[in-house]
């Protein structure tokens, strides 16, 4: 932890997935800035995980200035907002990594799994950005409520992206978060990582629950 860690910006923040994202990675030492359309948003979701870890390792911003001053930049949004934040942080991103937690669920079918025309979200953040910006898939198969206070996630992370190197800064990212990350190979293989999601929200209905997730088995991480 002597080690100074880079800033952090997870725009869409003030979402579920972005607040128990932010609280993890501020609690293991990262600066932390909460982007929003709405800075006073913002603002007000980075007080409120403030007093929860009773520090002030979190700054809340509009999504472009959040974009600027991070080294790295996670994207919770929900799809209908994918293409039109990106498109407003498009330049900021340039020479970055982006992590896209977007899966496209389209209500009020979300238990049925629709891609978008790019083949997956994180596909089609790639075809928007162009080549300047590595972007990696992840976290879409944890449920928010395993995030916020801390606890043990029984759940794996799997990650795909546009480079081997952009894939393994970010499973440090999902291990500095308390959870563990595996390579799930290049960037076209997230169509099935982000379909998974419609599949775990059919099962958490079908079984009467909200956390179902996935566990990779039979193998074992050096």
């Amino acid at each position: 932890m002597s080690e100074q860690k880079e800033t952090l910006a997870v725009l869409g923040g003030t979402g579920k997935e972005g607040k128990g994202l932010a609280y993890r990675w501020a609690k293991a030492g990262y600066t932390v800035i909460i982007g929003s359309r709405d800075s006073e948003k913002a603002k007000v979701a980075a007080t409120e995980l403030n007093q929860m870890l009773g520090g002030n390792s979190i700054e809340g911003l509009d999504n472009l200035t959040a974009a600027i001053k991070a080294n790295l930049v996670i994207l919770t949004v929900p799809h209908s907002a994918h293409i039109s934040t990106l498109e407003t942080v498009k330049e900021a991103l340039q020479g970055k990594i982006l992590v896209d937690v977007t899966v496209p669920l389209v209500p009020p079918k979300v238990t049925k799994v629709q891609m978008p025309p790019a083949g997956s979200a994180a596909q089609e953040a790639r075809q928007l950005l162009g080549e300047g910006v590595e972007v990696v898939d992840a976290f879409q198969s944890i449920s928010y409520e395993h995030l916020m206070f801390g606890e043990e996630v029984p759940c794996d992370v799997l990650v795909t992206g546009s480079s081997k190197e952009a894939r393994l800064k970010v499973i440090q990212l999902v291990e500095d978060a308390g959870l563990v990350g595996w390579d799930a190979g290049p960037i076209e293989n997230s169509v099935v990582v982000e379909g998974l999601t419609s599949l775990l929200i059919y099962i958490n209905k079908q079984y009467g629950s909200t956390h179902a997730g996935i566990k990779i088995t039979g193998v074992h991480k050096s």
